[in-house]
């Protein structure tokens, strides 16, 4: 098979069945059935390699982790019902009570959540490393410490996080290196390149792109996939196979959504830049940001996300996201449609003040997915609500 990413994308098929069917068809069921008494024993024995059990393994879970894995170069992969529940199951397969867990400091609000509320309460223990100083971080490393964990770019600051340097850093300390790389996509990044372990999706952001289904998946090495397979197949986190056929067949436009998607937030960024009323605009992809030249050497193209800060702190914002009229007001991204979220108030209010400022996070905060629309039609709502 062609080794293009939108051929692996388009042509990356579980085996037709006898009806010779062109698309993939849903399997929507609980189980599979077998010929007699021995095919059941060797199955459940893992002799023989076969879907038993849809909690386990359906084929339509099975074509979508192949086609994850495919594009981010990595072994074997695990689909989960959701991107919290693979970054759950990661962590909790391999941590215990006991273990230190060194992670940046500008993570998801639901993963910060994990890490300082219910973490502790099974004795798992994590430090903030400043994703702007990543000098620190062999000197924040313990005796207990498994893993080093990111998010690049970060949500919602957009900072890029040097992946190479950390991977070294992992590597020499024999730590697990796990990245997030939910903003980039396999398209833009793959992180396994740069000594990323493991690698983790939401997929139910920019992978389904159209804010149908929710979807989670991990990927990296075999023998570390095993161990999380045997997690999920224990614990019930698995992907249904609808959702997996939705997100297998999102994966077929991918490349194409993300070029619109990135032409359309560089436009915008660019004019937001220029517009009074606003401090600061963070693109990867604009000369400005402060890890332009990192982005460009790690990204094939800087997302769809755009975070701006504008004059007037929370008052604005959320007068901002008042006068929004076309953009769709959601706590979700990566959507067909244009999204307007506040995160100070929304997706990262369970954190402090003093942590939102930690990783940029202020009352003016705007977090910008830009959509499909035409950039024309959204600058004009965008500029209307400024004004």
């Amino acid at each position: 098979m062609s080794s293009n990413f939108e051929t692996t994308a388009i042509r990356t098929q579980m085996d037709r069945s006898t009806f010779s069917e062109h698309s993939s068809p849903l399997y929507l069921t609980s189980s599979f059935v077998f010929e007699d008494a021995e095919e059941m024993r060797a199955s459940f024995a893992e002799e023989k390699e076969r879907n038993i059990y849809s909690r386990f393994s359906n084929p339509n879970t099975s074509e979508f982790t192949d086609k994850i894995c495919r594009m981010e170069g990595a072994e074997e992969g695990v689909a989960f019902a959701s991107g919290m529940g693979a970054v759950f199951s990661t962590f909790a397969t391999f941590l215990k009570a006991g273990d230190h867990l060194l992670s940046a400091r500008a993570v998801f609000g639901s993963t910060h959540s994990l890490f300082t509320k219910y973490f502790p309460r099974w004795e798992i223990a994590t430090t903030y490393f400043s994703v702007e100083q990543l000098e620190t971080v062999e000197e924040l490393i313990q005796p207990n410490t498994k893993c080093i964990y990111v998010e690049s770019p970060t949500n919602p600051g957009l900072a890029v996080l040097d992946l190479e340097v950390l991977g070294k850093i992992a590597k020499k300390h024999k730590l697990l290196f796990i990245v997030d790389n939910c903003f980039a996509t396999p398209y833009l990044q793959q992180p396994i390149r740069y000594g990323a372990d493991l690698v983790i999706h939401s997929a139910t952001k920019l992978i389904d792109g159209q804010g149908r289904v929710l979807g989670g998946v991990t990927v990296g090495k075999k023998e570390l996939i095993r161990e999380l397979y045997l997690f999920a197949r224990n614990t019930g986190s698995s992907l249904s196979p609808f959702n997996a056929w939705i997100l297998s067949k999102s994966l077929e436009t991918l490349a194409v959504r993300m070029d619109r998607h990135c032409q359309n937030a560089f436009q915008l960024a660019q004019l937001l830049e220029a517009q009074e009323g606003i401090n600061w605009v963070k693109y990867p992809f604009l000369k400005s940001h402060p890890q332009y030249d990192l982005a460009k050497k790690q990204m094939k193209l800087g997302g769809n996300i755009i975070s701006f800060e504008l004059k007037g702190g929370l008052e604005a914002g959320r007068k901002f996201i008042d006068k929004i009229q076309m953009c769709s007001r959601s706590a979700n991204l990566g959507d067909s449609r244009t999204i307007v979220t506040h995160p100070a108030s929304t997706t990262h209010s369970k954190l402090s003040e003093e942590d939102q400022l930690a990783v940029g996070i202020t009352g003016g905060m705007i977090r910008l997915s830009v959509g499909l629309e035409h950039p024309e039609d959204i600058w004009e709502d965008l500029k209307n609500a400024l004004n």
